[in-house]
């Protein structure tokens, strides 16, 4: 039991001088603290600020970027409000174009009507005309006829010739006139 007992101590006192293996010594914490604040004064001096500035160039690209942006639908919007104007703008144009070649159709057909109506009254006009002249031509004609038959009955009734051209002119004229009176008279009384 002493045995045991000293032993136990032994034990014990050896324990207490080894060192805890979860903490390092202290010339390790001295060497790595060093070595951390080197490299943190490296890393603050040198790294820190290109870290920053590219950082600061990202934050300045993304805000121009926004801006790029802000500009873009502003530069739509004022697009848009144009195009709209532009859209009513050629409307309203179609619409006049639209009013005006109603304008000429309805100029163009009434004239096409006056040119018909001028045409028709032309073409009316001459076929009176040829009528008129044939109706001459037959009434000429028709008078020669007549003539001819007068002076031919004439001769025989009366028994002597009448070759004389103006004898003959004569009695046609008086014949013609005292026909023309009759019907004139049979045409007055049938009123």
């Amino acid at each position: 039991m002493i045995g045991t007992a000293i032993t136990g101590l032994l034990t014990a006192a050896e324990e207490a001088e080894t060192p805890n293996p979860l903490l390092p010594e202290t010339y390790d914490i001295v060497w790595s603290l060093v070595i951390v604040i080197i490299l943190g004064f490296v890393f603050l001096k040198y790294a820190l600020p290109k870290i920053q500035a590219v950082l600061d160039e990202r934050t300045e690209l993304v805000e121009g970027g926004l801006a790029k942006a802000e500009n873009a639908q502003a530069e739509a919007a004022a697009a848009l409000v144009e195009y709209q104007q532009q859209l009513n703008d050629a409307r309203t144009e179609a619409a006049r174009i639209r009013e005006e070649a109603r304008a000429e159709g309805s100029a163009i057909v009434a004239e096409s009507r006056t040119r018909a109506a001028a045409e028709a009254a032309r073409i009316v006009e001459n076929a009176q005309r040829q009528i008129e002249a044939e109706r001459l031509q037959a009434s000429v004609a028709l008078r020669n006829e007549v003539g001819t038959l007068a002076t031919d009955l004439a001769s025989k009734i009366v028994g002597e010739s009448l070759e004389d051209d103006a004898r003959r002119s004569r009695v046609v004229e008086r014949f013609l006139d005292e026909l023309e009176a009759s019907t004139a008279a049979d045409a007055g009384k049938g009123n």
